[in-house]
C-alpha cells in the first residue's frame, strides 16, 4: 500500500493540471546566519545573490553570467552591506527571512521591518526595497576585493584558466570604483548618490597564451576572442543616498574596501538599485553610455520612478509564477511517516535547484555546474583555502562537458526549453574556432570540440600540457584521461534536436553546429585508418573508431560504445530533421554498438549457495581498449542518454 501510495505522488506530478503552486518548498529561517556559507538564493535573469545576516547586517554576494576576467576566472560584482540604525535585526527574537520561491525573491524581517531584495528578470538590475514602522537610517556599502591588483597564489589557480599551472607573476587586476562617472548622467543634480564599478579585460589575456601554446597563431584573426576588452560592472545608485568615505577592513580572511553611503534623512521606506552591464567594448566611455541607458531607464529624471520600478517587479512576478506553473512537484501524504518525510524533502530538493537554474534563464552562458552564480567564501568549506570569494574549482569559463550535460538534459523533462539556449549558444559561439582546429592540425574538415574546453572553443592550458613532447600532435591532449574524448559535443547536439521534438523549437541557427559536429568524426577516422592502411573503411563498410576514449575510463579505444551510441543517435534524429543523403550514408558507417558476454551468477534462483554461472550479453564499453585510467561506466551510455537499450527495448 506504501508504494501505492508514492505511485500516487509521482501521478501526481504530472496529471494534475489545476493545481496552482503552493509555498512548500519556501525556505524560511528564524535566526541570523554565521557567515555567507548560510547564504539564500537570490536571482533572476542572468543575476545570482547569495544573501544573509550577519551580527545585524544584510550583506549579498552579488553575480552576473558571463562576467569572465583576463585569466578566464568568473569574477563576482562585489559584495554589498546593508545596515539599519538602530538595527532590528540584531539579537532580535521575531526574526525571519524567507525565499519567496512563488515570486522569485527574498524577504528579510525584524522589529518592524521588512526588506525586500529581487532581481528584475527582464532587465540587469537588482532592487533593495526597505520598509521600516519607524523612522530609521540606512547605511549601504560596496565593498570590493579587488580594489588592489591581486597575486593568484598557489592553489588559486584552480579559479582561472590556469588551474595547477598559473604563469610566474599572473595577477587579477584591479577594478575601478569611483563616486564619479565617466560621462554626466542628464537629470542628476548630484553626484555623491552614484558610485561607479567595474572590471576591465586588457587586450591580452589568457586567449592570447593559449592561442600561441596551442600552435594557432597563423590563423588567430579569424578566432573569436570573448576576453579583449570585456568589460562588466554597473551603477550603485539611490535617490537619497550620500556618500560618506572609504574604509578599509578583512572579511573571512580576505581584505577589502568599503565605499559607504547613508540616507540623508531617517525615513519609513528607502530603496536603492544595482543597474549592471557586460559588453566588449573599444572603450571604456562606450561601454558606460550602454550602462547609462539601463539606469536612465528606471531613473529618467535623475530619480527612480515608482511607476516603472512598479511595472518590472510585476513582470518578474510573473514570469517566476509562469515558471513554476510548468514544472512542479506537490508532496502529498504524512510527513511524519518517513518515507513521506524523504518524499518532502526530494520535492523541496528539486524545487530548490530548479529555482537557481531559473535564476540564470536567460544568461550569457550557461549555468556552470560547480555552483552556478551562488559560490561564495572557499574558506568555510576548506581552511586551507583561504582565497577570495572569486574562488571556485575547475574554472570560470572553462567548461567540462561530462558534468555540465547534466545540468541541462532535465530541463526537457521540465519544460524549460527557453533556458537551453544560453548552452546551444556556447558552442555555437565557439563552432568557428573548432573548426579551425581541424583544418590547422589535421588538414579537414568539421569541429573538433573537446571535453575540458575554454569558452573560446581550445582545450584548457593546463589539460593540454605546458610540458609535452614537440612531437606530440598539436591536436591532442597530452593527457592520460583527455586525449581522444571528443565525442561529448553530440550530446548538446542531441539536446538541440529534442528541443525541436518536445517544443517546436526552431533549431535553424544550430544546423551548422550539428552537421560540422557530424562531418569532424567521419573525416578525421577516414584520415586516420587511411593513414594506417588503404582504406578508410572496416571490412563492413564501417568506420574504425580508432583511437577513441570512452568518457575518461577506457583509453585509446576500438569503437567505443558511448561513441557509437552518440553518433547513431544523432545522425537517426538528424535525418528526420534534414533528410539529407549525405548523412543517410555517414548512418551506414556507423558500426554496432559492441557487445560481449560476461559470466554471473543466475539472479533468478533465491539459493544463492547453488546459483549457477551463466554466461549474460551485455553492453561492452568498447570493441577493445588498452588501459583503464577512471571508474566510468560509459558502456551504460547507451541506455542513458541515447536511449538505444531500456526497459522494454
Amino acid at each position: 500500500m506504501n508504494y501505492l501510495r508514492h505511485i500516487f505522488v509521482l501521478l501526481f506530478v504530472f496529471v494534475s493540471v489545476s493545481a496552482l503552486w503552493s509555498q512548500h518548498a519556501n525556505v524560511i529561517w528564524n535566526t541570523p546566519s554565521r557567515n555567507s556559507s548560510e547564504s539564500m538564493p537570490c536571482g533572476g535573469g542572468d543575476i545570482g545573490m547569495n544573501i544573509w545576516v550577519e551580527e545585524g547586517d544584510i550583506l549579498f554576494y552579488l553575480s552576473r553570467s558571463g562576467t569572465f576576467d583576463e585569466n578566464n576566472c568568473q569574477l563576482k560584482q562585489g559584495r554589498f552591506r546593508i545596515r539599519l540604525f538602530p538595527s532590528p535585526f540584531k539579537d532580535a527574537k521575531d526574526f525571519r527571512q524567507e525565499l519567496k520561491l512563488k515570486d522569485g525573491y527574498v524577504e528579510v524581517s525584524a522589529g518592524g521591518t521588512q526588506i525586500q531584495l529581487w532581481a528584475d528578470v527582464y532587465h540587469p538590475v537588482v532592487h533593495v526595497e526597505i520598509t521600516n514602522a519607524q523612522p530609521l537610517r540606512t547605511e549601504v556599502s560596496y565593498e570590493n576585493w579587488r580594489y588592489k591588483e591581486r597575486m593568484i597564489r598557489k592553489g588559486e589557480g584552480q579559479q582561472c584558466s590556469y588551474k595547477w599551472a598559473p604563469p610566474k607573476g599572473a595577477v587579477t587586476t584591479a577594478d575601478f570604483v569611483s563616486l564619479s562617472s565617466k560621462r554626466k548622467l542628464p537629470g542628476m543634480t548630484k553626484k555623491e548618490n552614484l558610485l561607479l564599478f567595474y572590471h576591465r579585460n586588457p587586450e591580452q589575456t589568457v586567449f592570447d597564451i593559449v592561442v600561441a601554446q596551442q600552435g594557432m597563431e597563423n590563423v588567430k584573426s579569424q578566432m573569436m576572442n570573448p576576453l579583449k576588452h570585456l568589460t562588466f560592472g554597473g551603477y550603485l545608485f539611490g535617490d537619497n543616498l550620500e556618500y560618506t568615505g572609504t574604509t578599509d577592513n578583512i572579511y573571512a580572511g580576505t581584505d577589502y574596501r568599503a565605499w559607504n553611503f547613508r540616507s540623508s534623512k531617517v525615513s519609513r521606506k528607502e530603496q536603492f538599485c544595482i543597474v549592471l552591464h557586460t559588453e566588449q567594448t573599444a572603450t571604456v566611455e562606450q561601454w558606460e553610455q550602454d550602462l547609462q541607458i539601463n539606469l536612465q531607464r528606471i531613473a529618467p529624471q535623475g530619480k527612480i520612478s515608482s511607476k516603472i520600478v512598479s511595472q518590472d517587479k510585476k513582470q518578474t512576478r510573473l514570469w517566476w509564477n509562469a515558471f513554476w506553473q510548468r514544472s512542479f512537484i506537490e508532496p502529498i501524504g504524512d510527513t511524519e511517516n518517513k518515507n513521506d518525510s524523504d518524499i518532502k524533502e526530494i520535492t523541496r530538493n528539486y524545487t530548490l535547484f530548479r529555482y537557481m537554474l531559473g535564476c540564470n534563464a536567460y544568461g550569457s552562458v550557461p549555468t556552470k555546474f560547480n555552483g552556478g552564480l551562488f559560490t561564495f567564501d572557499p574558506c568555510h568549506i576548506d581552511e586551507k583555502q583561504a582565497f577570495t570569494p572569486d574562488y571556485r574549482k575547475w574554472g570560470g569559463g572553462t567548461m567540462t562537458a561530462q558534468n555540465q550535460r547534466l545540468v541541462y538534459w532535465p530541463m526537457l523533462k521540465s519544460g524549460d526549453f527557453d533556458m537551453m539556449p544560453s548552452q546551444f549558444n556556447f558552442y555555437n559561439r565557439m563552432l568557428k574556432n573548432a573548426e579551425l582546429r581541424s583544418h590547422v592540425y589535421w588538414q579537414h574538415e568539421g569541429a573538433c570540440f573537446c571535453e575540458q574546453i575554454e569558452n573560446f572553443g581550445l582545450p584548457n592550458p593546463a589539460e593540454y600540457g605546458f610540458k609535452r613532447p614537440a612531437w606530440f600532435d598539436k591536436g591532442l591532449e597530452y593527457n592520460a584521461w583527455l586525449e581522444y574524448e571528443w565525442d561529448t559535443i553530440l550530446e548538446f547536439c542531441q539536446m538541440i534536436l529534442e528541443t525541436k521534438n518536445y517544443a517546436g523549437a526552431d533549431i535553424t541557427p544550430y544546423l551548422p553546429l550539428i552537421e560540422s559536429s557530424l562531418t569532424f568524426f567521419d573525416e578525421h577516422y577516414r584520415l586516420l585508418a587511411s593513414r594506417r592502411g588503404r582504406k578508410a573503411l572496416d571490412g563492413d563498410g564501417h568506420l574504425i573508431l580508432f583511437p577513441g576514449s570512452a568518457c575518461e575510463t577506457y583509453k585509446m579505444t576500438n569503437n567505443a560504445s558511448s561513441t557509437i551510441a552518440a553518433l547513431r543517435t544523432v545522425l537517426e534524429t538528424y535525418i528526420k530533421v534534414c533528410n539529407n543523403e549525405k548523412w543517410q550514408k555517414m548512418l551506414e558507417t556507423i558500426p554496432p554498438v559492441p557487445l560481449r558476454y560476461i559470466e554471473v551468477k543466475d539472479s533468478l534462483n533465491l539459493q544463492t549457495s547453488t546459483m549457477t554461472p551463466a554466461w549474460k550479453q551485455t553492453i561492452s564499453p568498447a570493441k577493445s581498449w588498452e588501459r583503464i585510467n577512471n571508474i566510468e561506466t560509459p558502456q551504460l551510455y547507451p541506455v542513458f542518454p541515447w536511449r538505444i537499450y531500456g526497459v522494454g527495448k
